[in-house]
């Protein structure tokens, strides 16, 4: 906005007895005029001769508005990873390093995530004149370079424009140093103002951008590339571990996904979907097309040591890294897994529109614990994925890829909601056991020496103290989140992909048994040698103490939760393998999980995960992550 400086020149002002320099007068009509321009319109380009990038230049809305980048990533791998004498750097440190962490362009990839900023040529300008810039509105937070001839130069109070300079129009480059963490403290904007001086007079224009928002993917987004942790080693766990790496590669492969797979191996923390949620900024670049940054948003567990590697090892060209402090002892820590983050693809319900998808968590309706408070802010203030939060009180490890997923589908909304069916669950043993086979053995998995098959049959299983009453329970729960989920949503019955499920509370014989977790989800558990535990035992002390205060059964899968498999391609899907009863030569979950996936257009392949995952309350997706494509412009869905 250009501003007049007449209506100010007038006013000396007395404050105590001081009085304050008046302002100098503006140019005079017919006189060049200072004008910024940024690529308002988000078409690639910066118009300073005609165009539209003038209009609603010191607005911003979802539709137009310029945009910057939180410039986070280490595009020439500058970050050192290591203290004096190969010490570990606290993840303070850790964190602290990145593009805009220094003074410095690093570079042209570094050049290419500076939002453009250009200044109108002013051609008429006398040689008498000096240019300055200022960030008059999240300063804190915005750094800006000026290209010279030498290169981008970090324009401080100190900058000097030249007449030569102005009257060619100057290119600005512009960063954030951060997210958006909290909106009460900055809500995302920066004013650029020119201030051009001659003669006595001056003449400024102003400029607002706004950060990018953090956002999280979702599965219309096509899967580009795998993470998952390999265990090094030849212990028994270490070695079903690697078969379970080469297994999901084969996979991956078959998916039509060529990037190798990306292994974390350093902390041994097998869960890699909990420690980490990938995410992407982005803001226009040439030609209209998205320049994005990939953002690893670290878990808001500072004692979880997994999330260094996402320094260690990620961090680089073109991807950040996001932690979040002043997490609370009291909070809970499962609930600050980010298995426990999902997103819902995008959708418009009820007045609310939500483009680029929307988040949602598990809480403890029961007891009234929330993830991190510091995490929930981050992810509201973004202004965009609204988490919506769901009740996970019934489950152990309380993470909404327990139960519910979303799958691509060719309908008008673009996707379907895939649920847990408890019912079905429970209706697939009496059918089986109505038709004379309730002496079957309700698990098919082999044993080993040290891990022996589970000795339940289908008839121990109905007949058992607790798993019929834990899966009317998990019905309840369910369809009380299912019926949340289509209110928010507007999501029909008919968009409802039913998953056949059991859980278990796992405390008696014939129910969980020899099976109780030898590497819990929740960070406690014994752990198999060559695994490192992650967890603490009092967060799984206080999480016992709040079950018993709340009187609330808390459950895990029985067989392989299917929903709780990886989304591969748009009709791509990866289950952990059933291992249920085996009737007729079928086993008839698998039979009846393939047909619930089958009739949504997905092809189904499984993957063994029962010793590497099933066992420690979690799934493949549980112990797997996935980049997927962000190219398509947020402010154009």
């Amino acid at each position: 906005m250009r501003t007049s400086h007449a209506r100010r020149a007038a006013l000396a002002v007395t404050i105590v007895g001081a009085v304050l320099a008046p302002v100098s007068p503006a140019f005079a009509a017919g006189e060049p005029q200072a004008d910024l321009r940024a690529d308002v319109n988000r078409d690639g380009r910066v118009d300073v001769a005609g165009g539209t990038d003038a209009d609603g230049e010191d607005t911003w809305t979802t539709q137009r508005g310029a945009i910057f980048l939180p410039n986070i990533d280490d595009d020439t791998k500058r970050c050192a990873i290591k203290g004096p004498g190969g010490k570990p750097l606290p993840d303070a440190k850790l964190a602290a390093c990145n593009d805009a962490a220094d003074t410095t362009v690093n570079g042209s990839d570094d050049a290419a995530d500076l939002a453009r900023v250009r200044s109108v040529p002013m051609a008429k300008l006398p040689n008498t004149a000096t240019g300055t810039l200022k960030v008059t509105a999240g300063a804190k937070n915005t750094r800006v370079f000026v290209k010279r001839s030498t290169g981008w130069v970090w324009v401080t109070a100190k900058t000097r424009l030249t007449a030569a300079e102005l009257r060619a129009g100057v290119e600005l480059g512009v960063e954030s140093t951060d997210v958006i963490r909290d909106d009460k403290k900055w809500g995302g904007r920066a004013t650029v103002r020119l201030t051009v001086t001659t003669n006595g007079k001056s003449s400024s224009d102003d400029i607002t951008l706004r950060v990018a928002p953090l956002l999280t993917h979702h599965h219309v987004q096509n899967a580009q590339q795998l993470l998952v942790t390999k265990v090094p080693g030849k212990d028994d766990y270490a070695l079903r571990n690697q078969a379970f790496v080469k297994g999901l590669a084969a996979e991956v492969k078959s998916a039509g996904i060529s990037k190798p797979l990306v292994t974390f191996d350093k902390y041994q923390d097998v869960w890699a979907q909990d420690f980490v949620e990938p995410g992407y900024v982005s803001m226009t670049g040439p030609g209209g097309r998205a320049q994005t940054m990939r953002i690893m948003l670290r878990s808001a567990q500072a004692d979880r040591e997994a999330g260094r590697e996402l320094f260690e090892k990620l961090r680089g060209n073109g991807v950040g890294v996001v932690q979040v402090s002043g997490v609370k002892d009291t909070e809970e820590w499962t609930l600050n897994s980010m298995g426990n983050l999902e997103t819902i693809p995008p959708y418009a319900n009820g007045g609310r529109s939500f483009p680029a998808g929307r988040i949602i968590m598990g809480e403890r309706k029961d007891n009234g614990s929330k993830p991190a408070l510091a995490m929930r802010t981050l992810l509201k203030s973004q202004g965009f994925q609204d988490p919506l939060f769901l009740d996970t009180s019934w489950l152990h490890v309380g993470h909404v890829d327990e139960f519910v997923q979303f799958l691509p589908a060719n309908t008008p909304r673009g996707w379907k909601l895939a649920i847990a069916d408890t019912d079905a669950g429970i209706q697939l043993l009496r059918d089986a056991q109505k038709a004379g086979n309730g002496k079957t053995k309700m698990f098919s998995v082999p044993g080993s020496k040290d891990l022996p098959a589970p000795k339940e049959t289908i008839d121990q299983a109905l007949a058992s103290k607790y798993l019929v009453a834990d899966n009317t329970l998990a019905a309840q729960r369910i369809a009380a989140n299912l019926a949340t989920l289509k209110r928010e949503t507007g999501v029909t019955d008919a968009e409802i992909v039913k998953v056949p499920a059991l859980f278990t509370r796992g405390t008696d014989e014939g129910e969980r048994g020899d099976r109780m977790p030898r590497l819990s989800r929740m960070g406690a558990g014994e752990v198999p040698d060559g695994v490192r535990e992650y967890g603490q035992q009092k967060e799984l002390d206080r999480h016992a103490d709040r079950a018993g205060a709340a009187e609330t059964v808390m459950t895990s899968a029985y067989v392989p939760g299917a929903v709780n498999g990886i989304l591969l391609g748009r009709d791509r899907y990866l289950a952990p393998r059933q291992w249920g009863p085996v009737i007729g030569g079928k086993d008839i979950f698998t039979t009846a999980v393939t047909a619930a996936y089958t009739q949504a257009g997905m092809k189904v392949s499984y993957i063994d995960d029962w010793h590497t995952y099933h066992v420690g309350m979690g799934e493949i997706h549980c112990g797997t992550n996935t980049l997927r494509d962000a190219s398509a412009p947020w402010w154009k869905l």
